[in-house]
């Protein structure tokens, strides 16, 4: 059933009533035309209803037409708001109530924030769309307290990305209790990008460097190696230090590949925000 609002009737309060509360909850508000409690609580109820956007049903029932139905539920009196899920009612209340305290209730039976984003997150990744998908399952593994499961996800979009460092410090933070298969199989996966890190390129730099640290050409080259291999924060330290030596390194080259990794990263991206943060401390 699609909607976030229905009126029940006893055509369709098995479809609505017992069917749909199996997929998400439904509330049921009894009402009657006379009842003025009603017609004060009935607009708080339809707010919601349209701001959830359908995370649960309204179900309005009016106590006159339906009185079979009403009987059937149990209402003694007007108005009277139940919650139902798996067909039982689970929560429910009488009169009419402030918006935030229904609010409270409906936060017992609706799913949170970050599981939605989650559920967003792993459409995107078997669509493909990793790079919409990164910043929302970041957001739901911090707002989930680092769950397992979102950890385990995030890694792997990490991983596929080349984001190594990152990817070793979600997956560092993963209990030993949660530390199964797909665990050990991103570990493994992780060692051999590990291992594969350095190409020719990036070793000859880093080897040049190690012999002249002074070599600014070599360590601007170094770092967009670096920033081609997704190395980003690696890259991005290298270019801020050649900046903080010379804001207009290479005719702007250097600050102009600094913000482009920046914007890569992608707003909200808490490597981006860092360096955003010291370019900005640097340039004023």
């Amino acid at each position: 059933m699609e909607g976030f609002i229905v009126d029940v009737t006893a055509e369709n309060a098995q479809q609505v009533l017992i069917e749909e509360s199996m997929q998400r909850p439904v509330v049921v508000d009894v009402w009657a035309d006379w009842c003025e409690p009603c017609k004060q609580l009935m607009p708080v109820l339809e707010k919601l209803a349209n701001e959830y956007a359908g995370q649960f049903l309204l179900a309005k029932l009016n106590a006159d037409t339906e009185q079979a139905l009403a009987g059937q539920l149990g209402v003694r009196s007007l108005p009277t708001v139940m919650v139902l899920k798996d067909g039982q009612p689970v929560d429910g209340f009488a009169g009419a109530q402030p918006e935030q305290q229904i609010r409270e209730m409906l936060d017992n039976y609706l799913p949170k924030a970050w599981e939605l984003q989650y559920q967003q997150a792993q459409k995107l990744v078997g669509e493909g769309e990793l790079d919409q998908a990164l910043p929302l399952l970041r957001q739901a593994y911090g707002d989930s307290a680092e769950r397992a499961d979102i950890a385990k996800q995030y890694a792997a979009v990490l991983l596929e990305k080349n984001r190594v460092k990152d990817t070793e410090e979600v997956l560092g933070k993963i209990l030993m209790a949660d530390q199964d298969a797909d665990y050990q199989q991103l570990m493994a996966q992780l060692e051999l990008k590990q291992a594969a890190a350095d190409s020719p390129e990036i070793k000859a730099l880093q080897q040049a460097l190690a012999e002249n640290p002074d070599d600014s050409e070599s360590a601007y080259k170094l770092a967009v190696q670096l920033s081609q291999a997704d190395r980003h924060e690696e890259a991005l330290e290298i270019l801020l230090g050649l900046l903080r030596k010379d804001l207009g390194f290479a005719d702007g080259a250097a600050k102009q590949a600094y913000l482009d990794i920046v914007k890569a990263l992608g707003a909200g991206d808490p490597v981006a925000t860092t360096y955003q943060r010291k370019l900005m401390t640097l340039m004023f």
